[in-house]
């Protein structure tokens, strides 16, 4: 029996069928992503402070729950905490890992194979596997209940990762650029800064808010390093609100956690079009 030619009606039945499914399978995705968030954003304004009562459309909105986060916690100093571990965090990160990889991608060294390989195997073990140590060496060297011991922790634990990651765009970048660079009388640390960094600017970008969230958002490495109520990052300090069988601050946990959400949202809307850049260049010169 010969195929159904294009356009006859069991053709078009099967084509409908399955545009239906997929349509049917995007609103339950979305539905399943976006209930979460619009519960949470009806809870912070709820009148009620328990998790029992709260719901995603509050009867009586209300901003109390906001006021009493900022009045009656340290929340402010929290989010400030929080925000300098990571912009600093992103800096550091940036420079060591663009650095690292313009190193492995440019020039030609003895044992640059091992080198890629101990990052690549190193990778592959997550900080807080180290935990113990970590806390050791921090108690040693003074560094615990520091915010300078968890930037050295985020900045130095991504460097293989963000160094396979970018090392990776620079071998797109052309090397003749170097060489006419050099031919100017360009130095090599201006031809890094004034040539390189701007060229990798979509895959620096990326690297800068992954390496700025990843502070924003972690609770072990806090929890295991800080112990003071005014070092606490954000994180920290909405769990304390939180923990305990006494503790009914659900709603104020919920109006902090919107809080930390906007930092994170208005940087994916901002950035949006260096993100795609990115990898639409990675695409066309892979």
């Amino acid at each position: 029996m010969p195929a159904p030619k294009k356009g006859t009606p069991g053709l078009k039945i099967k084509s409908f069928f399955i545009t239906t499914l997929i349509y049917i399978e995007l609103i339950i995705v979305g539905a399943a992503v976006l209930f979460p968030i619009i519960w949470i954003v009806g809870s912070s304004f709820g009148e009620s402070s328990g998790l029992a009562n709260a719901t995603a459309i509050p009867e009586h909105p209300t901003i109390i729950h906001y006021k009493e986060l900022i009045e009656k916690t340290k929340f402010l100093a929290w989010y400030w905490n929080t925000f300098k571990i990571a912009v600093l965090n992103m800096i550091f990160s940036v420079l060591l890992s663009t650095s690292t990889a313009y190193i492995f991608s440019r020039f030609k060294f003895k044992g640059k194979k091992v080198g890629l390989m101990s990052i690549l195997i190193l990778q592959m073990f997550p900080s807080f596997m180290g935990m113990i140590a970590l806390y050791i060496l921090f108690l040693n060297f003074g560094l615990l209940n520091s915010h300078i011991g968890l930037v050295i922790i985020y900045a130095a634990g991504q460097i293989p990762f963000n160094t396979w990651l970018i090392k990776g765009y620079l071998q797109s970048v052309p090397k003749s650029l170097d060489e006419s660079a050099m031919i100017d009388g360009a130095t090599k640390t201006q031809i890094f800064f004034k040539i390189i960094m701007p060229l990798s600017k979509p895959i620096l970008t990326f690297v800068a808010l992954t390496q700025f969230m990843a502070p924003w958002m972690d609770f072990i490495l806090p929890r295991l390093l800080i112990s003071s109520n005014e070092k606490k990052t954000l994180a920290i300090g909405l769990f304390d609100l939180i923990k305990g069988n006494t503790n009914t601050n659900f709603t104020m946990f919920a109006a902090g956690a919107i809080l930390v959400a906007v930092p994170i949202t208005l940087l994916y809307i901002f950035l949006q079009k260096y993100l795609i850049s990115g990898l639409t260049a990675g695409a066309n010169k892979g």
